[in-house]
C-alpha cells in the first residue's frame, strides 16, 4: 500500500499557514526585480515576514544575507516556510534540506509540483503546498 501525502488546498488551512509563518526562506531568490523570485519575496517582506534569500550566486538580497543553501542558514534563524522558486527536478533535494533544518512548511510556487518532494516532506510531518503563489494567496486571504 502506497502512502499518499496530499498538498494543502483548503483556503482556511492556507490562511493558517500564512498566519503562523514568521520567517520564509526563498529558495531560488533572484535580485532581478522583474522575476517572480524577487517581487514575491519583496511582497512577503513588505507584508511583515522575515525573508531569507537562498541562492548560491548571490551574497545579499532584500537587506538580508543570501545563503547558498538551506543548510547554510545559521541555526539561530528559525525557518518556518521554505518557498521554492526552482524547477520541479530540484524540489526533492530542497525538501530533504527543509526537513533537515526543521522547517514546518514546504511551499512550491505556481507551476511547481513534485510527488517525491511531497512524500519526503510529508513523511517528516511537514505541511506541503504546491502549485500556488504565496503572494497571490496572501493578497486573496488578507
Amino acid at each position: 500500500m502506497s502512502e499518499n501525502y496530499a498538498a494543502v488546498r483548503d483556503p482556511d488551512a492556507i490562511r493558517d499557514i500564512l498566519e503562523d509563518t514568521k520567517t520564509v526562506a526563498v529558495v531560488g531568490y533572484s535580485d532581478d526585480p522583474g522575476r517572480a523570485a524577487h517581487y514575491v519575496a519583496r511582497y512577503l517582506q513588505e507584508a511583515g515576514y522575515r525573508v531569507i534569500p537562498v541562492n548560491p550566486s548571490l551574497t545579499q538580497g532584500l537587506g538580508e544575507t543570501c545563503y547558498p543553501s538551506l543548510k547554510a542558514i545559521p541555526k539561530d534563524i528559525r525557518i518556518d516556510m521554505v518557498d521554492c522558486f526552482r524547477r520541479p527536478e530540484f524540489i526533492p533535494e530542497i525538501a530533504r534540506e527543509a526537513v533537515a533544518i526543521g522547517a514546518k512548511v514546504l511551499w512550491m510556487q505556481s507551476g511547481i509540483t513534485s510527488e517525491q518532494a511531497r512524500k519526503i516532506a510529508g513523511k517528516a510531518g511537514m505541511t506541503v503546498v504546491e502549485n500556488r503563489c504565496t503572494m497571490r494567496e496572501h493578497k486573496c486571504l488578507f
